[in-house]
């Protein structure tokens, strides 16, 4: 009998093969009280789990091909650092000394403990960052117990793997091994499974509670990873239609590789720029890839996590000059640091507010706010982009904007900044453009006063769609109501562009709408014409964009607009995603 399970498609593709179930042993986590004699060898014995757990990652970053996207050997960095941090290789030494309790039980109540710490970020990919917490200290204590099997020691070739969660090593390894597709029970568009499974072009579905329980090692299983649909047991029927689906897959991005040196145009003649968002330096392979018009979203937090000090000027400086060189004359779009508003992360531990953890961290200090109130922060990121921006085009972009006394105040900061360069004999681009990310939506109903004093705007749809509809799309409960396509929303964005264009400045989007190749042509119905992505993403949307008349897509956009009943949206995305 065929059953049928839905769950969260990330990365696009089919798949066919038998199972593999993935039952990882339960690590005894109970604490005990250990002697004083018994201290220093839990010591010792949790030093050795953590040098073997850190030996399993440097061997599967050693495996990784030299032609892979960049992200993948950059997560299995970020874990390699993680075990040499003082949070997981002192203080769980330090629990175990002065409460006399097992490795196990050290390692749990730090966990739990930085679990707090990052469930209290608002930023969506920060927040989904407690994933590399949980694996690093799964890795520790898996090298605390004995009798699991390696992960390199499974043969996967042509199997499906179903799993509670994958960790970026064990994706990487599978990989090698020949995996066909993934399926998690746990996670969400920003897991690791799904960023590295997108890279990697393996068709992955997550968020499947309980899947373990259903399938049986050995059965046949099908997956659809733009459906989010999983098959155990499909008829002959079923197959010989989904081998169908994955050839014309297979084709279609055979189709897209061809677009890479397109021209961004509409059928009508409408010139579009289509940019990329990055995370890190090694982002920058896959927009060379796919050709982006430059970087429209480049997130600098990166540098601030993973560390006990805030960042150099030098370092930001550094960063910022070695994407420009790579993106050789194409715009670099940076946003300023968008941290989030706990005050028991590492690094913020060295700025002068030290209040207590917000009740709500996304009504608290984040984003500008916090720049400005720690002025000293945002001075050594402006002085680095201001002196990186000789180097190749350049824009300033300003997160989580609210009130215009917040530009007022920003614009003052620069050219205050501006005014000790040149004092200091020290050269930036004196017309450097600022921007403002509209994310709010009081800053989307008054857009019309940010686009007067601003020389751009960025529509930050994913928080905007939540702060509209108070929804939380990383929570299970209720993200089911995330809905791009509520009117509100729509008349949000539609706001946001009139007023741009009123004021004659330019106006994209960079949240995940950009990268949705049946969402763009609302979008481009709209009014809008910059979107920016994921690189991966790109292609696809190029294609959905330059296949497209404004004209005609306009008067669906509008209708749009004026509807919140479910079966006349989803008709009016069909019509206005055909041809």
């Amino acid at each position: 009998m065929t059953l049928m399970f839905n769950g969260i498609g990330v990365s696009q593709g089919f798949a066919i093969g038998e199972a593999y179930v993935l039952h990882r042993n339960k690590v005894d986590v109970t604490a005990r009280k250990l002697s004083k004699k018994q201290i220093s060898p839990e010591c010792r014995r949790l030093r050795r789990a953590i040098k073997t757990a850190k030996a399993d990652l440097l061997n599967a970053r050693d495996s990784i091909p030299k032609d892979a996207p960049g992200d993948i050997s950059a997560f299995i960095e970020t874990h390699i650092l993680m075990l040499d941090d003082d949070l997981l290789s002192r203080t769980p030494i330090d629990i175990i000394k002065s409460e006399q309790c097992n490795a196990e039980a050290a390692l749990q109540q730090q966990r739990e403990a930085m679990a707090k710490v990052f469930g209290s970020m608002e930023d969506e990919y920060l927040a989904t960052r407690i994933d590399d917490v949980n694996h690093v200290i799964d890795s520790i204590l898996r090298a605390l117990d004995t009798g699991e099997q390696a992960a390199d020691s499974i043969n996967l070739k042509g199997q499906i793997v179903i799993a509670d969660d994958l960790t970026p090593a064990d994706t990487v390894v599978m990989q090698n091994n020949g995996v066909a597709g993934f399926v998690t029970e746990t996670g969400g568009q920003l897991s690791h499974t799904a960023i590295l499974a997108r890279s990697l072009g393996i068709p992955a579905i997550v968020g499947v509670h309980n899947i373990r329980q259903y399938v049986k090692p050995g059965e046949t299983l099908s997956v659809d990873g733009k459906r989010g649909l999983l098959l155990a047991e499909p008829s002959k029927d079923m197959l010989s239609e989904l081998r169908k689906q994955q050839k014309a897959f297979r084709q279609q991005q055979r189709d897209l590789n061809s677009l890479i040196d397109e021209p961004a145009v509409t059928q009508d003649g409408v010139q579009l720029t289509i940019s990329a968002n990055i995370e890190i330096e090694e982002d920058l392979k896959a927009v060379k890839r796919v050709n982006a018009d430059g970087v429209g979203l480049y997130r600098t937090e990166f540098l601030y996590l993973n560390r006990d000090t805030l960042p150099t000027e030098q370092e930001h400086y550094k960063a910022y000059t070695k994407v420009l060189r790579s993106l050789k004359g194409a715009m670099l779009t940076i946003r300023t640091a968008d941290l989030g508003a706990d005050k028991e992360f590492s690094v913020t531990s060295q700025i002068s507010h030290q209040g207590p953890l917000a009740h709500n961290p996304a009504m608290g200090l984040r984003g500008i706010r916090l720049c400005l109130n720690e002025p000293a922060l945002f001075i050594t990121q402006l002085r680095a982009i201001l002196r990186a921006s000789t180097k190749g085009p350049l824009r300033i972009l300003l997160p989580m904007l609210t009130n215009m006394s917040e530009v007022r105040q920003t614009l003052d900061l620069i050219d205050s900044v501006k005014s000790t360069l040149d004092g200091e004999g020290i050269d930036y681009d004196p017309d450097i453009a600022i921007g403002g990310m509209i994310e709010v939506p009081a800053a989307a109903v008054a857009a019309d006063q940010f686009a007067e004093q601003l020389d751009f705007l960025s529509i930050g749809t994913n928080d905007l769609i939540q702060y509209t509809l108070a929804i939380d799309r990383i929570d299970d409960q209720v993200n089911y109501l995330y809905d791009p396509m509520h009117p509100a929303v729509l008349q949000l964005i539609k706001y946001i562009i009139d007023a741009g264009q009123k004021a004659n400045i330019p106006v994209g989007l960079c949240g995940d709408m950009a990268s949705d190749p049946h969402i763009v042509r609302v979008l481009l119905g709209l009014g809008l014409s910059e979107f920016s992505m994921p690189p991966n993403s790109l292609l696809a949307v190029k294609h959905s964009l330059i296949n497209a008349r404004r004209v005609r897509v306009r008067r669906f956009s509008t209708a749009l607009m004026k509807t919140s009943d479910t079966d006349e949206q989803l008709s009016l995305l069909e019509r206005i995603n055909r041809g």
